[in-house]
């Protein structure tokens, strides 16, 4: 139809157009599943679901991932599935932890098939494919035998509710950890190891001690200074987020990013958005 197009525009008009599907089927399965998982169906699968296991059988639930994630041959549609489910309170989101978990290693089923019809450095083809499959496995290993180091759950719900309080932090955060963090890493890695070591081993340790202090602030404040027991010394920006939300209203010239008040508990705090939860604890353990 458009023959003085080349290869380029028509790749980026066809772009836009699967996004726009895309984002258009998720709001729609978001819709439907919310529709239809109501009343007693809904009673029903929390029952079964959410059905705390005992011993080893508490590890099934990444069987059931895995093996669900080898049929459908993806883990994006299994995750991507279950999401609403997880925004809806059917499934919670200490449940839908293992499931993703297993889904990780279902997916790396896809290649080592892959590898294995490869008759031209099958060698090769099944290393990379097994230290994919090996690289979930050990990630599992480490965030899920032991309960205290299950930390992506209250991470996840600690972002989730900032994105329920304002809603550009989401945004902001895939910018940050998927585009611009990526390229400062790989700019400061063409010099050389020890510039990358130099400007991000400071960053590296002092996250390290803030992780620390917050520790302590939770288990055991009368160990720390006074000072060190709230962060009400350091300047508001460094300790909230409300200066940003004034300067992302002006930008925007409206209040749509800020929550509404019908998110609110009655005591002010901001209620345990599931939606965003389980979308950060995705992007946690990814």
């Amino acid at each position: 139809m458009y023959s003085t197009l080349n290869d380029k525009a028509i790749g980026a008009i066809m772009l836009v157009i699967s996004l726009t599907i895309l984002c258009l089927c998720l709001v729609a399965i978001v819709k439907l599943l919310h529709s239809l998982l109501q009343g007693p169906i809904a009673l029903i699968i929390k029952k079964f679901i959410n059905a705390d296991l005992p011993g080893p059988l508490g590890y099934l639930a990444i069987i059931i991932g895995a093996g669900l994630t080898i049929i459908v041959q993806s883990s994006s549609i299994f995750t991507s599935t279950l999401t609403p489910l997880v925004g809806i309170g059917v499934i919670e989101l200490d449940r839908m932890y293992p499931l993703t978990l297993g889904s990780n290693i279902g997916t790396t089923t896809t290649a080592i098939l892959s590898a294995l019809a490869n008759t031209d450095g099958l060698r090769n083809a099944l290393q990379a494919a097994f230290c994919h499959l090996f690289f979930n496995i050990t990630g599992i290993l480490l965030f899920y035998p032991i309960p205290y180091l299950r930390f992506p759950i209250p991470l996840a719900k600690f972002l989730g509710n900032c994105t329920a309080e304002y809603r550009w932090f989401a945004i902001v955060y895939i910018l940050l950890m998927f585009f611009l963090f990526p390229a400062l890493v790989f700019a400061l890695s063409i010099p050389g190891w020890y510039v990358l070591l130099g400007v991000l081993g400071p960053v590296c340790l002092l996250f390290i001690i803030i992780g620390v202090i917050k520790c302590l602030q939770a288990k055991r404040p009368q160990s720390l200074h006074r000072k060190l027991q709230d962060w009400m010394f350091l300047p508001q920006p460094l300790r909230s987020l409300e200066p940003y939300d004034r300067a992302m209203q002006k930008v925007f010239f409206r209040k749509r990013f800020q929550a509404d008040s019908t998110e609110k508990t009655d005591t002010g705090a901001t209620s345990d958005r599931q939606p965003k939860c389980y979308l950060y604890l995705q992007l946690v353990y990814d």
